[in-house]
């Protein structure tokens, strides 16, 4: 049940993707709270729904059934112009691959955000962008272009995007995941520095080093949120199952 307090609640969230022959169940009942100023991590093995839960919390797909409350808006039923609206006021997205424009300075890429919202000027558009630049280390450089910057850079120029619109939270998709181990720690300590400005922060990664460093820590496994002991277990077995199967083709090839 959502709280005046959650920033994000979900109740019995579901994801089904049908094709003509297969019914996939990417997420199966999540119920999953994240509390203003609270910096989550969902972490877990590759397909157990990761990204469709990202994508589920940031608008950009909708659930097969289950209540989505985000900032004490119902969202579960809106439609996509609607969702739209919402996600611009509301989240701030940190993407894997950056995704600046190439032709735009990292000023103008900061401000894009803001132009699509009615009723912030020229004027405070620039001083949101200058505030922003300024959180990341990057004002002095407002003026370059993506191709201009190092890949860490490019990074903290993206986080200066999701934090110009002053959203409610900030999800965060893999961020470090284009960025070598220098640049990757120095992007997770600019995001421990946010949340200790009292960010909220929601963070998918498949690295366990990263996803220790957040304040709770959420683990996905075939679609379910599962608590650390089963996490544990159901890896595990895994595992042996992968080691049986190998063992058998080994024996078949002998």
């Amino acid at each position: 049940m959502a709280t005046t307090n959650d920033v994000i609640a979900l109740t019995g969230i579901r994801k089904v993707f049908q094709t003509d022959e297969v019914e996939t169940h990417a997420l199966s009942e999540v119920h999953l709270s994240i509390a203003r100023g609270e910096y989550v991590s969902i972490s877990g093995p590759s397909g157990c729904g990761k990204t469709t839960l990202l994508s589920i919390l940031g608008l950009l797909d909708t659930a097969s059934a289950g209540r989505y409350v985000l900032n004490g808006h119902d969202v579960a039923g809106l439609g996509a112009a609607q969702r739209a609206r919402i996600r611009n006021a509301e989240i701030g997205f940190i993407f894997q691959a950056f995704n600046l424009i190439g032709d735009l300075t990292v000023q103008e890429n900061v401000e894009l955000p803001l132009t699509y919202r009615g009723g912030i000027g020229a004027a405070e558009r620039r001083e949101r962008v200058l505030e922003s630049l300024e959180r990341v280390g990057m004002a002095h450089r407002m003026r370059h272009y993506p191709a201009q910057l190092s890949g860490g850079q490019q990074q903290r120029v993206a986080v200066a995007r999701a934090l110009v619109g002053r959203p409610a939270i900030l999800l965060a998709d893999e961020p470090t995941g284009n960025l070598d181990s220098r640049n990757g720690e120095a992007v997770m300590a600019l995001l421990e520095e946010l949340h200790r400005g009292g960010a909220t922060l929601c963070m998918v990664t498949h690295d366990p080093r990263y996803a220790e460093l957040a304040q709770r820590k959420v683990r996905l496994f075939d679609g379910r949120v599962v608590d650390e002991e089963t996490f544990d277990r159901l890896r595990h077995e895994d595992e042996r199952r992968l080691d049986a199967l190998i063992g058998r083709r080994v024996e078949a090839g002998a």
